[in-house]
């Protein structure tokens, strides 16, 4: 089986695992205690604090410990929206921000706080110039991603930083994807990661907070890492976290590079492969491991659960494979093809053979998929004026609107319309895309009764 979801949790790393197995023994007692056990539980403590300080690049007293990278993003945005609170209440995000930070926003703003939502080209990134103008006076506290999770774009965040330190305004950085690739660079005043996304065992999260940023931590207080992060430290994890993050950093030049020759390769043999394939994303502006595309005409758990029959766990951002059954708010944002998305994330050391295998079985598992969803013989219409046609595709969910739409759309004369009547989330954000990708005219969308109506006007 090859494991292909490294973004979501990496492997534990070799050294953490040796790490955590010789912690155990040293590391169990309580570290603010002044007796023998608890001195060497502080001084693993500390040692491991050190070391994650120099793999950031700050100093040792700026960075806590938390119990996971959604508790420091947390954290770190109530304590710094709550030290500025006499600057002003306004938050600025992107609009691909992981979700830790976008509930975050949206508690912000149910307590009567201003967000707003920078938004993103069609790779995924943000640009400086619409951070610096989003600033305002009242601006407490401004957050950017220093590279998205599900399509690996890497953000500007030295940029960004720069505009927000002119307006005297903290920069809170989502490192979590990126740091164990290496430091972040630019000028910015807080910092969250979490360890099992560079091998580290899950339940460590880090928060740095730089020397001069207002910051008032929130709830009750605790004496534990400098009153930031309540509980008994988990030091045998903690240790195993240091450990694995300066171990995934001494090989991560090499295994970077490794690793981009693998994405380039799948980035361009799919659409090669495959048709009616968009492979979304930064080609080049990326992280070195991540390459996700999304397939026409296919259901994205199906093709996962093809995949996962050929040996291959990878993820998706499509709405079929979420509980909500809306589109990951990352593709919505960048406005491509959600539907048949793959998201390969690479672990390191993944040998390219599997990559050649992955290769070698995805255009039959893609055409596995197409076939049992075909289309449907007889796609609902009703009468319409000349040179255009309505398409009724109420209550069924996406990609079988997209299926019927291109199976109707050489039925009206080129400069003819369709209307498809549909009232899955997921076709407002695919029926465009399908336009694009087919060379047709999305003319809009309009109100009904049930649902919306999406106008297409054929050119071709």
């Amino acid at each position: 089986m090859a494991y292909f979801d490294a973004a979501s949790a990496a492997p534990l790393h070799p050294v953490a695992r040796q790490a955590l197995q010789a912690s155990l023994d040293e590391g169990w007692a309580d570290p603010a205690r002044l007796y023998r056990e608890g001195r060497r539980a502080r001084l693993l403590l500390d040692a491991a604090r050190e070391a994650a300080a120099d793999a950031v690049g700050c100093r040792p007293d700026e960075l806590v410990f938390t119990s996971s990278g959604t508790r420091a993003v947390h954290s770190g945005i109530e304590g710094a929206l709550a030290g500025r609170r006499r600057v002003g209440s306004h938050l600025i995000v992107s609009a691909v921000e992981h979700s830790s930070v976008l509930h975050s926003a949206e508690v912000h703003e149910t307590a009567g706080g201003t967000v707003t939502r920078v938004p993103v080209d069609r790779a995924g990134a943000v640009s400086p110039a619409a951070y610096a103008d989003a600033l305002r006076p009242d601006t407490a506290l401004a957050c950017l991603q220093s590279a998205n999770h599900e399509v690996g774009t890497e953000q500007p965040v030295a940029a960004v930083a720069r505009a927000c330190r002119a307006a005297g305004v903290p920069l809170l950085v989502d490192a979590a994807q990126s740091l164990g690739w290496g430091r972040i660079e630019g000028d910015w005043s807080l910092l969250t990661a979490s360890a099992h996304k560079w091998g580290g065992p899950s339940g460590v999260g880090l928060l740095v907070v730089r020397k001069g940023v207002r910051f008032a931590p929130q709830g009750p207080l605790d004496e534990r890492e400098s009153g930031r992060a309540a509980g008994f430290e988990n030091i045998p994890a903690v240790v195993a976290a240091a450990a694995a993050l300066r171990a995934v950093r001494a090989q991560a030049a090499a295994e970077a590079a490794r690793l981009r020759e693998l994405t380039d390769r799948i980035r361009t043999r799919v659409p090669d492969l495959v048709t009616d394939v968009e492979v979304v994303g930064d080609p080049v502006g990326r992280l070195p491991g991540i390459v996700t595309f999304s397939c026409l005409y296919v259901d994205g758990e199906s093709l996962l659960h093809e995949l996962d029959r050929a040996g291959f766990s990878v993820s998706s951002g499509s709405s079929c494979t979420s509980s909500t059954l809306t589109p990951s708010h990352v593709l919505k944002a960048m406005g491509v093809l959600s539907e048949g998305n793959v998201r390969v994330s690479l672990p390191p050391g993944t040998p390219a053979e599997d990559i050649d295998r992955f290769l070698s079985v995805l255009p039959a598992a893609v055409s596995a998929v197409r076939e049992k969803l075909g289309a449907p013989t007889a796609p609902r219409t009703a009468s319409a004026p000349s040179g255009s046609l309505v398409l009724d595709a109420l209550g069924k969910l996406c990609p079988i609107p997209i299926i019927e739409l291109a199976g109707v759309i050489g039925d009206v004369p080129l400069g003819g319309t369709v209307r498809v009547l549909a009232d899955d989330e997921a076709a407002r954000l695919d029926i465009p895309a399908w336009c694009e990708m087919r060379g047709q005219e999305y003319v809009g969308e309009e109100p009904a009764d049930r649902g919306s109506v999406y106008v297409v006007r054929r050119v071709s």
